[in-house]
């Protein structure tokens, strides 16, 4: 974060000094001007990560308040507090002429946020490029990806794990800095409006559309609004920019017509009239897939390390990228070949012991449920296939029939035994009982843990996935504990 007085973060934010006439908002008594001149080096909303020179944003979640870590915050050693909650952060015995009060924290940090782009494309890394990445799945896998690829420019900053929403988006934005050369942005939307606050933010030189699929359908309301929403992004694009487009995708396609600028093209499934494409697929025994890797008048092949036919789409969205920014081919596919899985929980294949563990438990819609699926079916053959599985949250009135084509799914893949971990589950299990899967129903995660102990038999090959909110990531690191891997 380039670095940024408490005088201004105010100002900017519209907040007052909680030592100051909230009713006027005057400035600091002269005596404590030394203390607006402080500079925060950094914005964190969790105290446990302050080390020295940051601001802490008190938020009041659902759960946790940030206020009652306010004192706590600057005994830690953080410049100052911006909340909304004077009193609170009062409370807490932070100090007044370091607590800055706003009207709400997150659009504070919305606006912070807003202010540190203008100020990096005003006087930082003159070779900035912001690039933003949306779809309803592979946004995370291709983030990582394109930290790959795009290192060569120069430093990167780019989430952790999944910071995509109106708290995670502007947090990373504000880790970025005057030697910053790319800012890769993660954009998630469970509603039509998210992406275009998003953007709002920090407006990209280069949008990549992925996938529209059916995630977050209680919250959209159908497919179309999911397009809708995803199409935020391409409108957004600043102009002189770039969108890259999954030509497999009809609906990502078709947002072509709201691109103000240039479109790239890519296509897994090897429509060479994309800028990008793959022909000739094959995955080896462990999932991986090699294909040749076509831009333009070049190709090569690639070997991917990461598993699952689907990382053939992200690795072309990310290569799509990288050959805007000029990046050889060749020099593509070496990064790509040596890519492996950077965020935790999304297809890491681990052998523990006498089993393989397909840990891709971090979350799940229709779609990825499937990709999880058939990376087990494709690793498991001729051993014992498990699946434990979570329920697949907000997908509306489609959950129904969603979680039993999903139960039906299992027999397809032909798995052996399923897990199926907490509520939701009853349409999915009733449905794989009548296709013939073995099902074990577990209440919640401490006794699906002690059930897929008694399960497994040395050889199975073992996949575990579902929304973050079922936990089922929790089943997976309890795994690895027992089994022998940190």
């Amino acid at each position: 974060m380039m670095a940024i007085t408490l005088a201004d973060i105010a100002s900017i934010t519209g907040g007052h000094f909680a030592g100051s006439s909230e009713e006027s908002g005057v400035a600091m008594p002269s005596a404590q001007s030394a203390v607006t001149q402080s500079a925060a080096t950094g914005v964190v909303i969790d105290n446990r990560q302050i080390t020295g020179g940051e601001l802490f944003v008190a938020i009041a979640g659902e759960r946790v308040d940030g206020n009652k870590f306010a004192a706590n915050a600057l005994e830690r050693g953080a410049v100052g507090v911006l909340t909304s909650d004077r009193q609170a952060a009062l409370d807490s015995g932070a100090t007044p002429e370091r607590v800055i009060v706003v009207a709400d924290p997150v659009k504070a940090l919305a606006d912070l946020a807003r202010e540190q782009v203008r100020r990096l494309r005003r006087t930082g890394n003159p070779d900035l490029r912001i690039v933003g990445v949306t779809g309803s799945v592979g946004k995370t896998s291709t983030k990582d990806l394109l930290g790959e690829l795009l290192a060569y420019r120069g430093p990167i900053t780019a989430p952790v794990g999944s910071f995509n929403n109106e708290i995670g988006f502007p947090l990373t934005v504000l880790r970025a800095d005057e030697h910053t050369a790319t800012l890769v942005l993660e954009m998630g939307a469970d509603e039509v409006g998210n992406i275009e606050y998003l953007t709002d933010i920090a407006t990209p030189d280069v949008s990549v559309v992925l996938i529209v699929a059916r995630a977050h359908l209680g919250g959209f309301g159908g497919i179309d609004k999911v397009a809708i929403a995803k199409s935020e992004l391409v409108r957004a694009t600043r102009p002189g920019g770039v969108v890259v487009l999954n030509n497999d995708d009809q609906r990502v396609r078709a947002m072509a017509s709201d691109a103000s600028g240039e479109v790239v093209f890519f296509s897994a499934s090897g429509a060479n009239t994309s800028g990008v494409w793959a022909s000739d697929t094959v995955l080896d025994d462990a999932g991986r897939a090699s294909f040749v890797l076509h831009a333009g008048q070049e190709s090569t092949r690639v070997h991917l390390k990461l598993v699952g036919a689907h990382h053939v789409t992200n690795a072309l969205a990310a290569t799509a990228v990288a050959h805007v920014f000029g990046r050889d081919l060749t020099a593509i596919a070496a990064d790509l070949a040596v890519a492996g899985p950077v965020s935790p929980h999304r297809m890491d294949v681990v052998e523990l012991g006498d089993i393989v563990m397909i840990d891709d438990s971090y979350n799940a819609n229709p779609d990825s449920m499937r990709a999880g699926l058939d990376a087990l079916a494709q690793i498991g053959r001729g051993r014992r296939k498990i699946a434990v599985l979570g329920a697949m949250r907000e997908l509306g009135a489609n959950s129904d029939a969603e979680h039993v084509a999903i139960g039906e799914y299992l027999a397809h893949v032909e798995c052996d035994e399923a897990v199926c971990v907490g509520d939701g589950l009853e349409d999915l299990a009733t449905s794989a009982r009548k296709a013939g899967i073995k099902v074990h129903d577990a209440r919640d995660i401490d006794s699906a843990s002690a059930m897929l102990d008694a399960v497994l038999r040395p050889g199975d090959v073992v996949l575990l996935k579902g929304s973050y909110s079922t936990n089922i990531w929790q089943v997976a690191n309890e795994l690895k504990k027992r089994r022998g891997s940190c």
